[in-house]
């Protein structure tokens, strides 16, 4: 049975996931974060969605060490760690479309939420993580982050953070390649999925290239249920492409 620590599951995502998580039978607990969000303060702790999965939640600002610190201090045992945490806009700032429109703040808040909590995750979990027989760490990217890829440039906070994310992904692979063989570490690209980060740039998604959030949760999942069968240190799609750093 699998323990599991899962951050941001009050987001669009992140409560995909949870909700997913709590329909398997292979699943103990689910350890999850929120920030400022009442509904996830709220919420249940045992046999959520009439499930026998208990579900934990501790409100954490995953940007803090002392609070990441203990937030998993506090779990004990956990298989897998999953980052569902992400900023792209909000009511005052949103991606740029020209280096006119870059915003030092705008910058400084999408490398705050979308690359620092990795390597705050990665310095806390390593030791718990070594532990498992199986653990995976993963953290959701976007294909907008890979450098190879960017063909058409612009959104130069999000893509930065995106891509500084990767790196760090890429350097715990390489790092618990030879401390935590056993573990394996990814990036993981969701596609455009209906949730509130991508509502104002989903009037030019390709027909079927919407996802829900529980079918992004469904695919993801998959994906690190197979994470064991390759090696460490991929950044892949929702069906399982793997895409260029």
């Amino acid at each position: 049975m699998r323990r599991v620590a899962l951050v941001a599951g009050s987001g669009g995502i992140g409560s995909a996931m949870l909700t997913a998580l709590c329909e398997r039978s292979d699943i103990e607990s689910v350890h999850s974060t929120y920030f400022r969000s009442p509904a996830a303060g709220s919420l249940g702790s045992i046999g959520q969605f009439g499930s026998p999965v208990s579900v934990n939640w501790s409100q954490v600002d995953i940007t803090d060490d002392d609070s990441v610190a203990k937030w998993i201090g506090g779990i004990g045992r956990f298989d897998w760690l999953i980052n569902c945490a992400g900023f792209l806009h909000d009511g005052v700032s949103g991606p740029e479309k020209t280096i006119t429109q870059f915003d030092t703040e705008y910058f400084a808040r999408s490398m705050r939420i979308n690359c620092l909590p990795n390597l705050l995750l990665g310095k806390y979990a390593a030791p718990i993580l070594k532990r498992s027989d199986k653990g995976i760490f993963a953290a959701l990217s976007a294909k907008v982050g890979s450098i190879e890829d960017n063909r058409l440039g612009g959104w130069y906070s999000y893509r930065a953070s995106k891509a500084a994310s990767n790196m760090v992904i890429k350097n715990l692979a390489i790092e618990w390649q030879r401390s935590a063989p056993k573990v394996r570490v990814l990036a993981l690209h969701p596609g455009t999925t209906d949730t509130a980060l991508s509502k104002p740039f989903q009037a030019g998604v390709a027909p079927g290239k919407l996802f829900s959030p529980s079918d992004v949760a469904g695919m993801l999942l998959n994906q690190l249920d197979q994470a064991h069968q390759s090696h460490s240190g991929r950044f892949i799609a929702y069906d399982g492409e793997e895409l260029p750093w």
